[in-house]
């Protein structure tokens, strides 16, 4: 699971009869702190939100009537959405409904934010033993290539730490992905939620990103973030293996 704190409400669902321009539809599954804070930031931005968690849509009324987003079943978190981020702790990756995407749009981009913890995932031998990076496991039980994004990324920054492009004090997000058009449309999500990008590889190059790399929790700009990833190993730390 990407890095997280309590989150602050910042944005206030817009009063009735104040118009905004949605932009695009968008699914989140999983409404915890990047999650909830991705709820946040992209209706405040326009657009067409629905977010789902494993409890049910009647558990998300508070961030609905804060937000304006859609509270939905998992089943339904997709349809016709044009980005879907999947933001659920890895060990609930196999539990997610057959068929999730099915409703999306033909060009969906799914953003995969998950983390390997064996503490709290318990043994994946995919992981472990084949050498599998997590969002390439996790595209296996999805059926669809996925986009690794914020897995590194404080809960909190997506609220305070967006800044319009060019500002000095801009942070960077590395993002990897195989799928040259699904990454093209995340890193332009992410460059309008206010942030950099720097492009980390395919998804087999995405243990760039992975905990207790140096761009792991890196809160810093596009030079800085190249470099953390050029310096990283693939060494799995003994803290982060079963």
């Amino acid at each position: 699971m990407a890095l997280s704190c309590t989150a602050v409400p910042r944005h206030r669902h817009r009063p009735p009869g104040r118009a905004r321009r949605v932009q695009m539809k968008i699914g989140i599954i999983g409404a915890g702190n990047i999650g909830g804070n991705l709820t946040r930031r992209l209706t405040a931005l326009g657009h067409d939100v629905s977010v789902a968690n494993s409890r049910g849509p009647e558990t998300l009324t508070a961030l609905a009537e804060e937000t304006g987003a859609t509270p939905v079943r998992v089943e339904e978190a997709a349809r016709g959405a044009e980005i879907v981020v999947v933001t659920v702790p890895l060990k609930a990756v196999p539990d997610l409904p057959s068929g999730l995407l099915d409703g999306a749009a033909d060009d969906v981009a799914v953003i995969d934010t998950g983390n390997y913890y064996p503490q709290r995932d318990g043994r994946i031998d995919a992981v472990e033993d084949d050498g599998l990076t997590e969002s390439r496991w996790t595209e296996g039980h999805l059926g669809h290539p996925v986009i690794k994004a914020f897995n590194g990324t404080y809960a909190q920054d997506i609220l305070d730490r967006h800044r319009p492009a060019g500002d000095p004090g801009r942070l960077a997000l590395p993002v990897a992905g195989d799928d040259g058009a699904a990454k093209a449309k995340v890193r332009a999500l992410i460059e309008e939620l206010g942030f950099d990008t720097v492009d980390s590889g395919g998804i087999d190059d995405s243990w760039r990103q992975q905990p207790d790399t140096p761009v792991y929790g890196l809160q810093e700009g596009v030079e800085a973030v190249t470099k953390a990833l050029a310096e990283a190993s693939p060494e799995r730390p003994a803290a982060f293996r079963a």
